[in-house]
């Protein structure tokens, strides 16, 4: 099942890239643009009979395509054996909406990562999407009385708060070294991750984006793979913090908070 949807992933990254919808027609060759019949579009297992080159114009395909539904599959597995139980609430319907809603949020979280990394822009579509799952989550846990009304602002002030911040150090990068600091794509992207982090989960999770982002920069740079004037995409980092958060942000938190007392 996790090889499947990642073949969808693969649609959803190339077409919402390129400015169309993913639910626009069969699956083509980007290349020659030759409709895919359906037993060359088997996960995984058409690339290798095809030797990784498309039947009809014989050039390569990509090997992200079937690294992509290789990893989704691997998400699913995970999700299968220690996140169903990690992400599960007790009683019904949570007790099934919760893990289905945490497994959503995974595959669009992780199409952002792709996109952004890939063609360093996050679709308005799919920020928009991670938004209203979000949302609907958060209002959702807060009427069945699993969550506080308190909660739940916290975590829409938490959203908007990352996204001020990304709006300061937008204004103040491009009125010191007349760059943008962050995308707009970033940006729309921060209230979302404030309602699925919440509060205080949203601290570790951005410091980790940070501070990847800001590790793997250096390497680049030092690498001669980047200048330190060239642009590094955002959103994969926030999305790997994100992850972070939600797996380690509260022992992180008590961590930091001990050390203070």
């Amino acid at each position: 099942m996790g090889l499947i949807w990642g073949s969808f992933l693969n649609v959803v990254i190339w077409r919402m890239s390129h400015g169309s919808s993913p639910l626009s027609g069969r699956s083509i060759c980007p290349k020659c643009k030759h409709v895919i019949s359906w037993y060359m579009n088997i996960p995984v297992l058409s690339f290798i009979f095809l030797g990784g080159r498309c039947a009809f114009c014989h050039k390569k395909i990509s090997i992200r395509y079937p690294l992509i539904e290789l990893l989704t599959g691997v998400f699913f597995v995970w999700w299968f054996v220690v996140g169903f139980n990690f992400f599960k609430l007790v009683g019904s319907p949570w007790s099934f909406i919760q893990p289905v809603f945490w497994l959503v949020t995974g595959l669009v979280m992780f199409a952002i990562l792709v996109i952004d990394l890939l063609y360093m822009v996050i679709p308005f579509g799919l920020n928009l999407t991670l938004f209203s799952l979000a949302l609907a989550y958060r209002i959702g846990l807060t009427s069945f009385g699993i969550m506080n009304g308190a909660d739940l602002w916290r975590s829409i002030a938490s959203g908007v708060g990352v996204c001020l911040i990304f709006l300061l150090l937008q204004w103040t990068t491009k009125k010191i070294k007349k760059v943008d600091g962050f995308g707009l794509g970033d940006i729309y992207l921060a209230p979302s991750l404030g309602l699925l982090l919440g509060w205080p989960r949203i601290l570790p999770g951005m410091f980790s984006s940070f501070v990847l982002g800001s590790a793997v920069g250096l390497i680049l740079i030092g690498m001669k793979r980047k200048k330190l004037s060239q642009y590094l995409p955002f959103g994969p980092f926030l999305i790997l913090g994100t992850a972070i958060g939600l797996l380690w942000g509260a022992p992180i938190w008590s961590w930091y908070m001990g050390l203070l007392v």
